[in-house]
């Protein structure tokens, strides 16, 4: 009974003090007191205390790195050279190339035929132009028993002539206008002759021609140099280029021309 009646008056003691509590909760606590005596122990831990500095965050600056670009390499083509291969020849091939005949090549002038000084001893004086038909030779007399002799081509069988006549007319790479006779004579042939060709390398005439008398007979220059020494004009006499031109520069209009 006793031990009922203690834990009774306990458990009261303790409910009041609980409501106790409850009612002044909500009262303003009294004023902090300070005391002029600032030796007081709670001030000096008052000054003695750490004040806490706020800590200042800095903002990291990212840097970033700067990313290798890569340029995509074109690709270069080089053309590629054909290389020729040479054809191999078959041996019946070969057979064939060996029996072919050689090309014709045009015949080259005789050396003799080539303008040199020589001994003249004929009849005719300096400074007259003798043409040998028979030896395919012009000879310029000059003083002193001596000529320049020159390399001709001559009229063909049925076209020689023989005769004196005089230089009337002197003309540098001269045009060729073909006797009606002989374009006539060539048609027949199966050969179209121009009725005028104008003068030139290409020109039968040559670079200069030198007109005899009023005859149609010339002394002239020609294309076709290997012809000098044979009888294959048509009564005209043919010279190299380079031979007509110095005959050209040697005699003059009115000089004596002997055909023999």
């Amino acid at each position: 009974m006793k031990r009922f009646l203690a834990a009774a008056v306990t458990a009261a003691a303790l409910l009041g003090a609980g409501g106790a509590g409850a009612q002044t909760r909500y009262v303003e606590p009294p004023p902090v007191m300070v005391s002029p005596d600032l030796s007081a122990p709670w001030v000096l831990q008052l000054r003695q205390a750490q004040r806490v500095q706020p800590r200042q965050y800095q903002r990291q600056r990212v840097v970033r790195q700067a990313q290798p670009q890569y340029r995509q390499a074109q690709p270069v083509y080089r053309q590629q050279r054909q290389v020729v291969q040479p054809q191999q020849v078959r041996p019946q091939q070969q057979a064939a190339l060996a029996a072919r005949p050689p090309a014709k090549q045009k015949p080259q002038i005789d050396p003799i035929y080539l303008p040199q000084v020589v001994e003249y001893s004929g009849p005719h004086g300096p400074g007259t132009v003798v043409v040998d038909t028979a030896n395919r030779f012009l000879y310029l007399v000059e003083a002193g028993g001596k000529a320049r002799r020159y390399g001709v081509g001559v009229g063909k069988e049925g076209f020689e002539w023989r005769g004196t006549e005089k230089i009337t007319r002197k003309r540098e790479w001269p045009d060729w206008r073909p006797p009606a006779e002989m374009i006539a004579r060539e048609k027949k042939k199966g050969r179209i002759l121009p009725v005028h060709m104008k003068g030139g390398p290409a020109n039968p005439l040559g670079a200069r021609a030198l007109y005899l008398g009023s005859t149609l007979y010339r002394i002239h220059g020609t294309n076709a140099p290997w012809s000098i020494g044979q009888a294959v004009s048509s009564g005209c006499i043919r010279m190299r280029n380079e031979d007509v031109m110095d005959l050209y520069n040697r005699v003059s209009v009115g000089t004596k021309v002997v055909v023999l």
